[in-house]
């Protein structure tokens, strides 16, 4: 039987609109300009002792706010709205390794999993993998590293062995990848509004350390995202490619896409 929890379940996460003068073309950019100005929460899923599927659009982090987005565009609309059924269903294939909800290790933690598993699922393509010839190794082990910092890893050897296999799994395979010092701020023509960017990092351990929504802004190709800094979903007051030169620790991106 599905189980899932419901917070604010507020009626952002079901409505499809004509917002802020977009079309319908672009659903992913549409329903990502919806979420404007919803506050920034981290550990929004880690409110339950047990895991569960949490859904909760009226607070977000980076992913959950990507997440949400792409739950709304893959879901069939019934009189102008998304119904609730069917997001759940999406979300739960999104967040959950093969959409199967067993534990905590069973969330898709690290993006390069979520990556896998939602092209696996028919859910998205690896549009930079196609379009890039950089690649990188993964190297994957800061969650097994830092329990600590993690309410279901702490205290639990084996969450930490179980997360340690996911990150064997993962670790030594190639991606392909943008680095940034080739993206002009302009953008690149296969990159797309409504596409989600991954920033990819060099912080050990980690694959990617952000998430967001490509949007062109007069010309310059920007990111809609959930900011810690700003507490709220904005839209980057610089280009993309600045705001990677601006972090030392960011890398490039990955460029995904809803397969329609």
């Amino acid at each position: 039987m599905k189980t899932f929890t419901t917070i604010l379940f507020s009626a952002l996460c079901f409505t499809v609109g004509n917002v802020h003068g977009q079309d319908h073309k672009n659903v992913m950019l549409n329903n990502a300009i919806s979420f404007m100005d919803v506050p920034y929460v981290a550990h929004t899923l880690d409110v339950n002792d047990n895991e569960e599927l949490v859904i909760n659009c009226d607070e977000v982090d980076c992913t959950t706010f990507v997440e949400y987005v792409l739950a709304m565009s893959l879901s069939p609309l019934e009189d102008g709205q998304v119904a609730e059924g069917d997001f759940a269903n999406n979300l739960q294939k999104i967040r959950y390794r093969d959409g199967k909800i067993d534990g905590y290790t069973s969330r898709l933690h690290y993006i390069a999993d979520w990556i896998n598993n939602g092209v696996r699922d028919g859910l998205i393509q690896d549009i930079s993998g196609a379009r890039c010839t950089d690649t990188q190794k993964l190297s994957i082990s800061y969650m097994s590293t830092h329990p600590q910092l993690y309410k279901q890893l702490t205290n639990s050897p084996g969450n930490v062995a179980k997360m340690k296999k996911i990150e064997k799994a993962l670790s030594g395979k190639e991606i392909r990848y943008l680095p940034k010092d080739k993206l002009p701020n302009e953008g690149l023509p296969w990159i797309n509004d409504g596409d989600i960017i991954a920033i990819t990092t060099n912080t050990p351990g980690l694959d990617v350390a952000h998430l967001g929504i490509a949007f062109y802004v007069d010309g310059k190709l920007s990111l809609i995202h959930a900011s810690s800094k700003e507490k709220k979903v904005v839209v980057s007051n610089i280009a993309l490619s600045q705001m990677l030169k601006n972090n030392n620790s960011w890398t490039g991106i990955r460029v995904l896409r809803m397969k329609q």
